[in-house]
């Protein structure tokens, strides 16, 4: 808990890059993690294709059930990995499961091309403006090159 703001991460990763940044984030603000499990086998290029096929017809698909209340929180942090320029169908899928349920939030996405409206989609979502928005390219977090963005992040929504 930093600044008495009780926070949450929530994230889903399909390669482990997203997940890369959560744990940073998370390992800063010292909170609460919840990962989104899919049921589907994303894994190679059929599991890369047809998430994005999913991901443009803004499908939702099939979660594990998840473990923790995002109403308990003052702030829950959403991350996800950018297919087709826009957000996860795992992600889409845990926003439509707990819309209203959101005190606060604040974005961060992994992206290869484009990350166009994703944000204002998971904003819609949720039904309040992000504290902060946080972009990264998969390279950047690849090289390590990520921890003073997030850092910037951090700070941005817990002030």
């Amino acid at each position: 808990m930093v600044n008495g703001v009780k926070s949450l991460v929530v994230f889903y990763s399909r390669t482990g890059t997203t997940k890369k940044v959560a744990e940073a984030i998370s390992s800063i603000l010292e909170c609460d993690v919840e990962e989104v499990f899919d049921t589907k086998n994303r894994a190679g290029f059929l599991g890369y294709t047809s998430a994005g096929r999913e991901a443009t017809s803004k499908r939702l698909t099939t979660i594990r059930e998840t473990k923790v209340d995002p109403f308990l929180y003052d702030l829950v942090i959403i991350g996800t990995p950018i297919w087709a320029s826009t957000i996860s169908s795992p992600i889409r899928t845990y926003l439509s499961q707990n819309k209203g349920r959101f005190k606060q939030v604040a974005f961060f996405c992994t992206f290869d091309d484009s990350s166009k409206d994703a944000f204002a989609e998971m904003e819609e979502f949720c039904g309040k403006p992000p504290l902060g928005l946080l972009e990264l390219r998969r390279k950047e977090v690849e090289r390590g090159e990520y921890s003073g963005d997030v850092r910037k992040f951090v700070e941005t929504v817990s002030d």
